[in-house]
């Protein structure tokens, strides 16, 4: 086994996204990482064994987590197969495994990272058809091990994915409905909003059932990964399985109750309160997640509460006119049903805050997939 540089440094690479990374790098620090730094594709930091399998199995708002194995200048396709090549590619899968490769370039002389990705795979099966005389296959939906290649300013950076898979796959979502939100960002809001579990949560947009599901995670301590299948950490070379069933023992024994109608939603589409009532039993066998089928402005009151939610937009609704309507509608519903409560508002476009008609007390810019969001909090007196 050679010593790879997250083995020599401690050094790894949390991805996420750009929006959430204060929250993010909160969440690290606390999970034990040191030395933590922001840079544009994520978060630097440093760590022992303890904490990066710490922040594997709880990271919220984090999609993966990349230990380096080697660096070197790159000036050319030829440079990044021979460096490829010499890795001890054994350490990390069998022959009779499976891997893929993704890649990103940022001023590279390698324009494009379909083309570097290929070149880093067909290296590591060389590599084994030299060595071993068989290779392992390429698996680009559900491999045994992920690698990563990146190239900044003809320097690159192969990494081992130690999440094994985005991590926003927590497990529990296995149906949704058309453009679901993601649920990294489901807990950034959660984060955002500093509900605590103390007073009631409502959503009247559940949908799938994001939001309702990462805030019962939240509110119950429940390690993000608890129902993950597997982790990429498990398949580097100097995996420590008795600090790892520690960590996943911690975490599970970490978990607190959460009261029966403390996390509540509800939904006008019977489809899609079918859909969240089924994830939520994945997370919650208890029952403590409520949801029922209800179009929000039949709802009486939602006094004393916290609100948070993601209203329909242009591209999952109907026409303008039917747009404006509804937020005006949606404003009104806040303005006298909704006293002494605090509502937390992704827009997915920016455009029906002014809609709404409603004062903001602040508002924060949170992308998804694409889209220029907004969550906005609204003081409800």
């Amino acid at each position: 086994m050679k010593n790879y540089l997250y083995q020599t440094q401690g050094i790894y690479f949390a991805q996420c996204a750009d929006d959430i990374k204060d929250v993010a790098r909160q969440e690290l620090i606390s999970l034990g990482a040191k030395d933590t730094r922001i840079t544009y594709r994520g978060i630097h930091f440093r760590g022992d064994k303890a904490a990066l399998y710490r922040i594997n199995y709880h990271g919220r708002f984090i999609t993966r987590v990349l230990a380096p194995l080697v660096t070197f200048d790159c000036p050319t396709e030829r440079h990044l197969y021979k460096q490829a090549f010499q890795i001890t590619w054994d350490d990390f899968l069998t022959t009779a495994g499976t891997f893929a490769v993704y890649a990103a370039l940022v001023r590279s002389q390698l324009n494009h990272s379909q083309f570097a990705a290929l070149r880093l795979k067909d290296a590591i099966a060389d590599s084994f058809r030299t060595r071993q005389g068989s290779r392992p296959s390429v698996d680009a939906r559900n491999p045994d091990v992920w690698f990563n290649l990146y190239i900044e300013d003809n320097k690159a950076t192969i990494s081992v994915d130690t999440s094994g898979g985005t991590l926003h796959r927590r497990g529990y979502r296995p149906e949704s409905v058309s453009a679901p939100m993601m649920e990294t960002l489901a807990a950034a809001i959660i984060q955002y909003s500093a509900w605590n579990g103390e007073t009631p949560l409502y959503d009247p947009f559940c949908g799938s059932g994001t939001i309702l599901c990462e805030a019962y995670i939240h509110a119950s301590r429940m390690p993000a990964g608890m129902l993950r299948r597997g982790f990429g950490l498990e398949k580097l070379p100097d995996f420590d399985f008795s600090l790892w069933k520690e960590i996943v023992r911690e975490g599970k024994k970490g978990m607190v109750p959460v009261r029966p109608g403390m996390i509540t939603g509800s939904d006008i589409s019977a489809e899609a309160v079918e859909m969240a009532r089924r994830n939520a039993r994945i997370l919650d066998p208890g029952h403590r997640i409520r949801i029922e089928q209800r179009d929000i402005f039949q709802v009486d009151s939602l006094s004393g509460k916290t609100i948070i939610c993601n209203p329909p937009y242009g591209i999952r609704m109907g026409n303008e006119a039917e747009m404006d309507a509804f937020y005006q509608n949606l404003g009104d519903f806040f303005k006298k049903r909704c006293t002494n409560s605090t509502a937390y508002v992704y827009f997915g476009e920016r455009a029906y805050i002014k809609k709404i008609g409603l004062k903001t007390a602040w508002k924060k810019v949170i992308s998804n997939g694409g889209l220029d969001g907004r969550l906005v909090r609204y003081d409800l007196y």
